[in-house]
């Protein structure tokens, strides 16, 4: 008898070419990237940075072009998060080629775990009523 499970090793929930399954995420994210990104990044930063802050930043580097150097940052720590592989190549790889595929897969990634980007890192969080004897 074998005492020992092996465990399987976590997966992407979504494919890096699955962007068509949230039109409306595909669509704001080709459209602007640093709205997608910032929702990501504020999520992954457990609600320390904002959305609009993140984009920002996103946005000031995109106009460099090193925006790709700055997501894979996030990206980095989802994988760290959820311990996901580094698929189909490195992270940096992942967003210096397809920065909206990437953002696109990450987003579904956290809304597949229950996290809607779009709400914010506060609103994501399922909180008990302060005072819930006030409204009996």
């Amino acid at each position: 008898m074998n005492i020992f499970r092996v465990l399987p090793k976590p997966q992407w929930s979504f494919g890096l070419c699955d962007c068509g399954k949230d039109f409306c995420t595909c669509l704001l994210t080709c459209c602007l990237p640093c709205v997608t990104f910032g929702r990501i990044a504020e999520i992954l930063d457990e609600g320390k940075h904002s959305c609009c802050c993140l984009g920002c930043v996103y946005c000031l580097l995109a106009s460099v072009q090193f925006h790709w150097l700055f997501s894979c940052l996030y990206r980095e720590k989802l994988r760290a998060k959820y311990g996901l592989p580094a698929e189909p190549c490195c992270d940096c790889c992942v967003h210096f080629c397809c920065d909206s595929c990437a953002l696109c897969q990450e987003h579904a990634e956290l809304k597949g775990r229950g996290l809607d980007p779009a709400k914010g890192y506060a609103r994501s969080q399922i909180f008990p009523p302060r005072f819930p004897s006030m409204f009996r």
